[in-house]
């Protein structure tokens, strides 16, 4: 988008205190990013609102109350394990409830800013945890901030949100949450859960009873980079979103598709993933009046990517995109280079253009074009569309 819009974030520095320790989800991500966007003057462009915890009665919208007492537990008992925690991907810390009280809190709150018309755009870019359950905790997530922000919406006169997920993993925490609601639809593109974790997201899960045709997954190959990804996204998730029509576009933007991130295999941009920030801000005010909230999400490329991707989501919220070749300023390098960071840090917000897309047609061979064609044939005529008209 071209056009400036009134975005906010929802920021301050004790996000950073959900910090599992010696782990990729390290919180260095969130005030590298913070640091770059303020250097390139994009937070100035924001309203920045610090975060306000979620209280007991929220959480319980999304999680059991046994659970809540194991979180809480686990915050002032290191050897504590059960409910998914103490494990290598959740370990325990002190303080744990309070900062994931924090994290979900700060979504909500971004929820609620967007429906009462004090922006357009709201961003948590702490956000995204897509994959706690309502009884344990899964993939690096202890409270699921996207379905607390879900529900808040939906508890404030929402009467359908929909929900776009572009993390390499499956957002199977929210899909799990809404498989049988018809006022939520799922949209997740991912790596074929044959690969990867968390082994769910095949096009056959479409929602149930009157939910079904509400949960979308496209199951991605392994080496999917720019123009493949961006194939599959605009064969499936504009047709969607439009036979749906939401009051409200949620987004979980993991940048852990990048062709550097350690712990998946997709071979994405900078450049291919600002471009997809882009599509759904452009979706954001087709098919919703521009009401749009956008979380953070996976991203372990701790300083090569996750800034660079998420600045240009914060960028790309205010409407004031960043160009992909304006220099990393020196400011930002130097804060890293007296942190002790060594090696190749980047010169620039982007990587390399991305080449001309190809659109999706029925009958095409291959891995890619298999996956768009079931995911289409799977859902498309449960949402009145016809899968094989490339137009839907």
């Amino acid at each position: 988008m071209s056009t400036e819009c009134a975005a906010g974030a929802i920021w301050d520095e004790h996000y950073l205190a959900y910090d599992f320790g010696d782990h990729p989800l390290n919180p260095v991500r969130l005030d590298l990013t913070v640091r770059l966007a303020r250097e390139l003057g994009v937070l100035d462009r924001l309203t920045v609102t610090a975060p306000i915890p979620a209280d007991e009665a929220q959480l319980l919208t999304v999680h059991a109350p046994a659970y809540l007492y194991a979180v809480r537990t686990a915050s002032n008992d290191p050897t504590f394990s059960g409910f998914g925690l103490g494990t290598t991907d959740d370990p325990v810390f002190p303080g744990m409830y309070e900062a994931s009280a924090l994290v979900a809190g700060g979504s909500a709150q971004a929820a609620l800013h967007l429906w009462r018309g004090e922006v357009q755009h709201a961003v948590n870019i702490a956000g995204g945890l897509h994959h706690a359950m309502r009884g344990y905790a899964s993939g690096f997530c202890i409270f699921n901030d996207v379905v607390l922000a879900i529900r808040t919406l939906l508890a404030h006169g929402a009467r359908k949100v929909a929900y776009v997920d572009i993390d390499v993993h499956h957002g199977d925490g929210v899909q799990a949450a809404f498989y049988d609601d018809p006022r939520v639809l799922t949209i997740s593109l991912h790596q074929d859960p044959r690969t990867l974790f968390p082994g769910t997201g095949m096009p056959t899960e479409v929602g149930t009873g009157d939910a079904e045709g509400t949960a979308v997954n496209v199951a991605l190959p392994p080496g999917t980079g720019d123009v493949g990804w961006l194939r599959a996204f605009r064969a499936v998730v504009p047709g969607a979103l439009r036979a749906f029509a939401p009051d409200v576009l949620v987004t979980q933007c993991g940048c852990d598709t990048h062709h550097e991130d350690p712990l998946a295999n997709l071979e994405l941009t900078i450049d291919g993933q600002r471009t997809a920030i882009a599509e759904l801000h452009r979706l954001a005010h087709e098919v919703a009046d521009g009401k749009w909230l956008a979380c953070g999400g996976g991203g372990y490329g701790l300083v090569r990517c996750v800034p660079r991707t998420w600045t240009h989501l914060l960028a790309e919220a205010c409407g004031r995109p960043v160009d992909p070749g304006t220099p990393i300023p020196a400011g930002w390098v130097e804060h890293l280079r007296n942190r002790g960071v060594r090696g190749e840090l980047p010169a620039t917000m982007g990587e390399r253009p991305v080449p001309a897309v190809e659109p999706w047609e029925p009958g095409g061979t291959g891995w890619l074009d298999g996956a768009i064609g079931a995911t289409r044939r799977a859902v498309f005529p449960l949402l009145g569309l016809d899968p094989e008209d490339p137009r839907d």
